[in-house]
């Protein structure tokens, strides 16, 4: 992913108001991500634990998303779940399910998505190895990394071409 300022990012917003964009808080550090490790750009809002966002390309245009995801939720530390755009698997509440209202007029009238993803949406750096699961290393797979995060791509892209379609 290329390097986005702050104002791109308020900017790309596709499924809240541009007031709501202008509230959100950016992640620290913005400048000094790792961003030749990032495909996309997901974090959660320190101030507001439920509330997550995630700024990827999707079909040419820079597009973000403001997203929720459930609070209280207890998962047994033995139970394993796996994120279903990396399919890095993390123990106990690793993975959320992150809902995002539908851009335009469906996501106006309270229609959302929702898909299960790394709670700390850092899905990238799992793909990478630059970040470890709870569980440790990652399942070894015989595709490379790259294929790795073309497929992390294209899983992303199904849920993003469902929050655009009205």
């Amino acid at each position: 992913m290329i390097p986005i300022t702050e104002a791109e990012l308020r900017e790309s917003f596709v499924n809240c108001s541009k007031g709501e964009a202008s509230r959100i808080d950016p992640p620290r550090g913005l400048a000094r991500l790792p961003w030749l490790d990032l495909d996309f750009l997901g974090w959660r809002d320190p101030k507001a634990p439920e509330r997550g966002y995630l700024v990827a390309e999707h079909r040419g245009r820079l597009a973000g998303l403001s997203m929720r995801a459930p609070t209280g939720v207890r998962r047994a530390l033995i139970k394993t779940t796996v994120c279903s755009i990396c399919l890095t698997s993390h123990p106990g509440s690793g993975v959320s399910l992150f809902s995002a209202a539908k851009a335009g007029a469906a996501g106006r009238q309270g229609n959302s998505v929702g898909t299960y993803m790394c709670a700390d949406l850092a899905c990238p750096l799992y793909v990478r190895g630059k970040k470890v699961s709870d569980l440790g290393a990652r399942f070894e797979e015989s595709m490379s990394v790259q294929e790795q995060v073309d497929r992390a791509l294209a899983n992303l892209e199904l849920f993003m071409d469902q929050v655009f379609r009205p």
